[in-house]
């Protein structure tokens, strides 16, 4: 039996049983991203979350909130691009009675709601140059006041902050202020697209089977292999989001008992299979070139006729004209198991 370190012990004690699905991954970048939010979601420390849209950085925020002290507070999420420039202020900082045109009563902002919890404001890039100072002032001392008022109010909200753009880069241009950067980028945390982290493709497509089986009383079992492997060379320009999104809709259509390629959009296989065209290397040997292109058609093929067998060897390897034997030693060749393809 496979012993565990203390260390991995302890990092598994830390996480909520729910989120142990959401932190799954077989990338070295997320595991550092996990690493960060294990290290700071029990401090009072801002955070910024830097990434991709559609990249899970509202997941990301809310798994801080909910292994801090803080977990039986309110968690308050503002998407701030969502919201038009007259209003922000009002929904951030509340106003009185009175403040503008439609105020008729008094208002509480998110700050003020938030209060002991946490408060995320996501796309932080959108926001005002007004709003930009009183959101700094309530960073340096946790002061502010409602629009149209002149009472401080006092808020204890712990601050993460979401980012799709480089506000370093907005602060050069002279789009964002130098001085409230730096209260947001205390401790960063860079979130990679998905496209760099396909091998996780698998573990996101099984989280979200077992979401949607539920919510639509489906009882889906997987994922065809010639979809995962569309999946792993595909862009992916609307990341996770897009993802779960598109199994969403395969969920819906399908009427099997996995996710076939039927029951996903025509150009999703076309777009996967541009950035998966052979290349020319020529910085190999006409031999090395030569030993790869066929090490890569052995590859897809054994790939192909498990998938379209259902990962049956007997009848894979003689549909191959070849024995069982040499089937199996080219499936360990190329590292492919059968399991892979048992539907």
């Amino acid at each position: 039996m496979k012993q565990i370190s203390e260390h991995d012990y302890l990092k598994e004690r830390f996480w909520q049983t729910d989120a142990l699905e959401i932190i799954r991954t077989h990338h070295t970048v997320m595991e550092k991203v996990y690493d960060q939010i294990r290290a700071v979601s029990p401090t009072k420390t801002t955070v910024l979350l830097c990434g991709e849209t559609g990249t899970g950085k509202g997941v990301l925020a809310n798994l801080i909130h909910r292994h801090s002290h803080r977990e039986k507070a309110q968690f308050v999420s503002v998407h701030c691009g969502a919201i038009p420039d007259t209003l922000l202020e009002s929904e951030l900082f509340g106003h009185e009675k009175g403040a503008f045109t439609g105020a008729f009563k008094r208002k509480l902002g998110k700050f003020e709601i938030a209060s002991k919890g946490t408060i995320f404001l996501d796309e932080i890039s959108t926001i005002t140059a007004s709003a930009q100072i009183k959101l700094l002032q309530i960073l340096q001392d946790g002061t502010f006041s409602r629009v149209g008022g002149e009472d401080i109010f006092k808020t204890d909200a712990r601050f993460i902050a979401a980012t799709n753009l480089d506000l370093k880069k907005m602060c050069d241009d002279g789009i964002f202020r130098n001085d409230l950067y730096y209260r947001l980028n205390v401790f960063p945390i860079v979130i990679p697209p998905l496209r760099e982290r396909s091998d996780d493709i698998p573990l996101l497509a099984d989280t979200f089977i077992k979401r949607f089986n539920i919510l639509m009383q489906k009882n889906i079992e997987g994922v065809h292999p010639d979809i995962i492997e569309a999946m792993k060379t595909y862009a992916w320009p609307g990341n996770i989001r897009e993802l779960e999104n598109l199994m969403e809709r395969a969920f819906i259509l399908e009427t099997a008992s996995i996710l076939t390629p039927e029951s996903f959009p025509a150009e999703f296989f076309t777009g996967a299979k541009k950035s998966a065209f052979f290349k020319v290397d020529t910085a190999l040997t006409l031999a090395e070139a030569r030993r790869r292109t066929i090490d890569e058609f052995e590859r897809q093929f054994i790939k192909k006729i498990l998938a379209k067998n259902k990962g049956k060897i007997n009848k894979s390897s003689e549909e191959a004209g070849i024995s069982t034997r040499q089937f199996h030693k080219l499936m360990s060749r190329h590292g492919i198991q059968k399991k892979d393809y048992k539907i």
